[in-house]
């Protein structure tokens, strides 16, 4: 089967190791899919795993975690879908990734896909929500339907982002801030549907106490970039009691400046239920499941906004180098081999 990876490795290594491959299907455990993938989007992930993760021409790295696509085949004991089922998912960072004609996923992260949206569109929602919904729903335990606060959104126009800024204002009664800089990320966040915009290159606090929200408004903050200015900003702005999420990988960070005020912390990883096989395991499924018929209700959208062609080595290696330019706005997709 054709698949997009690497087979030799150097620390740091660019985007121009990436290369077709063709490799031998993979065959389906008990409780997987064999996924005959249709669409996949680029990630930050993919660019930080072809940089630290050896490979070898025995080894091929095949990368790749996020996926649209219709089940080929399913394993003896899988019991949600049967072969003809379209389904989207991030997959797990302990397998291989879904740059790939053939895939095999564990059925309990996997979701069947938003019947309104074509495949590249679902592709971009999976590792987008499921980083989201878990942040604001499992690990901040924002309350889901009416209530009050409000919440920060550092860094609101990429993929995650996008989708943590539409779960809170369309699932929640938070009142939502969102960082920005570029006009058109701007009208991005607020189409997402932020209430505020604030510019994350400007004193952060200086410009949400302008906004006359009180003193120490933020209930919830969710940080993708974390610098320390940030940091400092966060804990300035923070309500007593108030809570922090972090998906990023920061230098350290002083938790001193929390303490009086009985901040917490929480750390959002999508992979952590897939890696140490924990008894929730299927919790990604319904949150898939969940976020599909948000979409076809119409209550939030595909964070989908550019389409570069075919999956082979080019068009990711492209996509690649505009994620680490650091000037993509919601996610990119490619589809077909």
């Amino acid at each position: 089967m054709k698949a997009v990876g690497y087979s030799r490795f150097e620390p740091g290594q660019g985007p121009e190791v990436l290369e077709d491959l063709t490799l031998p299907e993979p065959t389906p455990g008990p409780r997987d899919l064999l996924v005959r993938v249709a669409a996949v989007a680029i990630n930050p992930r993919d660019t930080k795993v072809r940089r630290t993760k050896p490979a070898s021409p025995e080894r091929p790295q095949v990368l790749g975690w996020d996926a649209a696509g219709t089940v080929a085949a399913v394993g003896s004991e899988v019991t949600g879908y049967g072969v003809g089922d379209d389904v989207y998912y991030a997959g797990s960072a302990e397998r291989p990734g879904c740059f790939s004609e053939l895939h095999v996923v564990d059925e309990r992260i996997v979701g069947h896909k938003p019947s309104t949206l074509d495949f590249p569109a679902a592709a971009a929602l999976p590792l987008t929500s499921l980083t989201a919904y878990e942040m604001l729903f499992d690990r901040l335990q924002v309350p889901l339907g009416e209530g009050g606060g409000t919440l920060l959104v550092l860094g609101g126009a990429g993929g995650v982002p996008s989708m943590a800024i539409q779960f809170a204002a369309r699932l929640t009664g938070l009142t939502v801030v969102a960082t920005a800089s570029r006009e058109e990320s701007r009208t991005w966040v607020q189409r997402m549907g932020a209430q505020h915009v604030v510019d994350h290159h400007e004193d952060l606090a200086e410009q949400v106490r302008a906004l006359g929200l009180g003193d120490h408004p933020i209930s919830y903050a969710f940080s993708t970039h974390t610098s320390a200015e940030a940091w400092r900003a966060l804990a300035a702005m923070a309500a007593p009691q108030g809570r922090i999420g972090l998906i990023d990988d920061p230098e350290p960070l002083d938790l001193r400046l929390l303490k009086a005020k009985s901040v917490s912390v929480h750390w959002e990883s999508m992979y952590t239920r897939s890696t140490f096989g924990t008894p929730d395991l299927g919790r990604q499924r319904e949150i898939l499941d969940t976020v599909a018929d948000a979409v076809d209700a119409g209550t939030v959208v595909s964070p989908a906004t550019q389409h570069l062609g075919t999956i082979d080595a080019a068009g990711i290696r492209a996509a690649q180098e505009a994620i680490e330019a650091g000037s993509v706005i919601g996610k990119l997709t490619l589809s077909g081999f």
